[in-house]
């Protein structure tokens, strides 16, 4: 596979080596990709599906897709020998001894016998390997967060229309019925003028939060620099490197705004149909918790939607959640719409509506109009034979992860950011424009090739 960074995949492997690089030999396959149509799995061929990062997430992930005989795992791929391996004799009797482990992801997307990869990485890596999976030609499954930074959302983008390759976005709660009535009350009309839009996540982490852990020695079998890849250079911590729910601790990955609102306000940018954002401000910081982490444990974000605006409250220091529960400490998250006639709110699971004195009355529910999801997974898998798109490809995704992103670099400059939603772009201020596209560390490149 052409490659434009700089390290070499031998040089890569050679380095990963320490970590214990595996070269687990498979039975041979032949590729759905040589059997499809156009060269993509045909309607009756079975779907290669490997894995790029195996903590818990994508392993649930994989696990969703290896449950059906259409799909075969040959892949799993994470710099953390154990984890790699792990995939790879967690479920035999699904993957059938198909599934090879793999040190580096470029010698992955490499293989014939894979068409499509589930990118559940740390964040910070899913632009660059999305995006050399979409050179390889590999349709792709991306964890949420999308992205880090605005440019990065603009370039995936860009590289998944270049490549026409099928993605979906891990928000799985777009799949539920729940948020399918909330979509379909709010676009009847009935709620009548919403004018405002309220969203938040609180839980109580305080004041230890994720706690304290001096050690800053990788344990054996993991390569910590690969690990941090094009990220900035930081010392191992275990409390970071053990899962996604401690990654949103630390600025490396945005905090809790990127790891959790992507679920949340998914559901009104599909409700109302919203564009990006003109205009967007935040404020925060980190003012109760002291540990290892160093994202801010307060944050509200303001959007502005032309005629409307969207706002999102972030704490990990207080979990009273509204009409959504108090009481006992507890993780709570909701949306409220506010129209002229009611206004309704909304979780992953309920909805209700309080009326605006009698102006519901003679109302009726609306009909069910959005079909069932077979399942997130279930509904990229279908797409990949058909080349129809996923309702939450990386087109759609980049509506609600860039109003996040803006929102977190508003958090860095300590202003507003003012947006350009026609031509895409932050417009007034020239730091802003510069920070939106990161710079990778020696030797990852940014893929520059993808912005415009």
């Amino acid at each position: 596979m052409p490659n434009k960074n700089e390290l070499s995949r031998r040089d890569f492997v050679r380095k990963t080596a320490s970590a214990g690089a595996v070269g687990v030999a498979s039975p041979y396959l032949v590729s759905s990709t040589a059997l499809g149509q156009d060269g993509q799995p045909g309607a009756n061929e079975r779907i290669g599906v490997g894995l790029i990062g195996c903590g818990g997430m994508g392993r649930g992930n994989l696990g969703n897709c290896a449950r059906y005989p259409d799909v075969v795992v040959t892949g799993a791929c994470d710099v953390w020998k154990p984890r790699r391996d792990a995939v790879v004799t967690w479920n035999k009797k699904a993957y059938k001894d198909t599934c090879k482990a793999y040190a580096d992801y470029r010698e992955m997307l490499d293989a014939d016998n894979i068409d499509a990869v589930i990118v559940a990485t740390p964040p910070h890596w899913h632009t660059l390997i999305s995006i050399d999976a979409c050179k390889a030609g590999k349709d792709i499954y991306v964890q949420k967060p999308m992205t880090m930074h605005v440019g990065e959302s603009l370039a995936l983008k860009n590289a998944v229309k270049r490549h026409k390759i099928i993605s979906q976005v891990g928000t799985q709660i777009h799949a539920g019925e729940n948020y399918r009535r909330v979509v379909e009350l709010v676009r009847s009309g009935n709620l009548g003028k919403i004018s405002a839009v309220r969203t938040f996540n609180v839980m109580n982490q305080g004041p230890q939060g994720v706690g304290k852990d001096p050690n800053t020695t990788p344990p054996e079998g993991l390569d910590w620099n690969a690990w941090l890849g094009p990220a900035p250079e930081q010392r191992y911590n275990a409390i970071l490197a053990a899962n996604s729910y401690n990654h949103c601790s630390w600025m490396i990955t945005g905090g809790w705004t990127p790891g959790m609102a992507p679920h949340i306000i998914d559901l009104p940018i599909w409700a109302l149909e919203l564009g990006y954002p003109t205009n967007v401000s935040c404020s925060g910081g980190r003012y109760c918790i002291d540990d290892d982490g160093d994202a801010y444990d307060t944050q509200e974000i303001l959007w502005q939607y032309g005629d409307m605006t969207m706002t999102w409250m972030s704490t990990i220091a207080n979990s009273y959640g509204f009409d959504f529960g108090s009481g006992p400490m507890s993780r709570r998250l909701g949306i409220y719409f506010h129209g002229v006639n009611a206004t309704m709110y909304a979780n992953y699971g309920m909805h209700e509506i309080v009326p605006e004195g009698n102006r519901m009355e003679g109302k009726e529910t609306p009909p069910k109009s959005i079909p069932s999801s077979p399942g997130h997974e279930r509904e990229w898998l279908n797409c990949i034979k058909t080349r129809e798109e996923p309702t939450v490809n990386v087109d759609y995704h980049c509506k609600v992860d860039i109003p996040i992103l803006l929102g977190n670099l508003s958090y860095k400059l300590g202003r507003s950011i003012a947006f350009d939603p026609e031509n895409e772009k932050i417009i007034g201020d020239a730091e802003a424009q510069r920070l939106a596209i990161p710079e990778y560390r020696d030797p990852w490149k940014f893929p520059l090739e993808y912005l415009g």
